[in-house]
């Protein structure tokens, strides 16, 4: 039986360049020739890698492949949201979406930026009680190629769709998963990213979102390579139990007193998100203890209004209650932001294309 062929997306450089070296019998530059095909020029064979030989690409077809998920399903929604619904090579599914900016454009600027948001695991193990991916629970950690295999694929089909090629701006780790639960393989996606070879994507343009994990959320922030966002959602410990049961485990007072401490760089700030529940978590008690929160952390908050997921009891804001909430806590001195949700016409909220894509099976 032969052996499996090694999926060259899933090594990081150094081990890309000892792959080439000691198994394909590479001089060491052809790594870096090979890294750019895969990563800058996005390519998914070896036939286009026409600054290599007839001979090593022959090599490279018979020890190794560039393995991509493919496109199960996609949705664009009339806001221009896109929605990937991703086979993995082991019959997997997860989802990514693209989203198109509402920055304004400087003069006579016709470039679309999309920010694009990519899942780490195959479900979750987290099972909040407002997220259609809990209810999927946990499968298995996605592998580095798997997590950038995302955006390959989005750029392969924005080049190929649509006349104006967007450019993928931003990256957000926000998708099914919770990233410091697959912390080698998140760390390991996001130097590749940076990799100057290759994506070359600036930290400053990457965010990575936790629930709130002990373990890992320091050895992350020393590493730089990533802006942190924090799914609060609750302001007691309380209401944290009942959203986030697993999550709740670290309990609110050590998870704030460890963002008190987290490394930051000059101008940066921690992202508290905060999933905006009608009757549930926007009250008036709800502003105070956030204020207490706040004033202790450097960090700006992120409201984001409830996408409402089948079998759930949670209900979506009003406008107007969105904007009463808003406005109390702009009242306390705390820097709140709506985000607008985008995609609701086609289940952009995790999870939900996935276990609508299970239902109708």
């Amino acid at each position: 039986m032969s052996a499996e062929k090694m999926n060259l997306c899933d090594l990081p450089y150094a081990e890309l360049e000892r792959f080439a070296v000691e198994t394909l019998g590479f001089k060491k530059f052809r790594a870096g020739q090979i890294w750019q095909w895969i990563w800058a020029k996005n390519v998914s064979g070896f036939d286009a890698m026409t600054d290599l030989s007839q001979t090593d690409r022959a090599k490279l077809e018979e020890h190794a492949v560039i393995r991509w998920p493919s496109i199960a399903d996609v949705r664009v929604s009339s806001d221009g949201t896109t929605k990937f619904l991703l086979e993995l090579a082991d019959g997997e599914l997860v989802e990514t979406v693209l989203i198109p900016s509402d920055a304004p454009k400087r003069p006579n600027d016709i470039t679309v930026r999309m920010t694009q948001c990519v899942s780490t695991q195959v479900g979750c193990a987290m099972a909040c009680s407002f997220c259609s991916t809990g209810k999927l629970g946990f499968k298995r950690n996605m592998t580095m190629g798997e997590i950038l295999g995302q955006i390959q694929v989005a750029r392969r089909y924005v080049n190929d769709t649509q006349p104006e090629r967007p450019i993928i701006r931003n990256l957000v780790y926000m998708g099914m998963g919770e990233p410091l639960l697959n912390l080698g393989n998140v760390m390991d996606s996001l130097r590749t990213l940076q990799h100057p070879k290759g994506l070359a994507f600036s930290p400053r343009r990457i965010t990575v979102s936790t629930c709130g994990i002990e373990k890992g959320m320091r050895e992350f922030g020393d590493s730089g390579l990533a802006f942190l966002a924090v799914s609060l959602h609750a302001p007691n410990q309380a209401l944290r139990e009942q959203l986030m049961p697993r999550a709740a485990h670290w309990h609110l007072d050590d998870l704030i007193a460890a963002l008190e401490d987290y490394p930051l760089k000059t101008r940066e700030r921690i992202t508290l998100e905060y999933l905006v529940i009608a009757g549930l978590n926007d009250q008036p008690e709800h502003v105070k203890q956030l204020a207490r929160i706040c004033v202790r952390l450097k960090a700006k908050l992120n409201l984001i209004p409830y996408n409402p997921t089948p079998d759930t009891p949670y209900k979506a804001p009003t406008p107007e209650e969105l904007l009463r909430f808003e406005k109390a806590l702009w009242a306390k001195d705390i820097t709140a932001i709506v985000r607008k949700s985008k995609g609701q016409d086609i289940e952009a909220a995790c999870g939900q294309l996935r276990a609508a894509h299970e239902a109708a099976e």
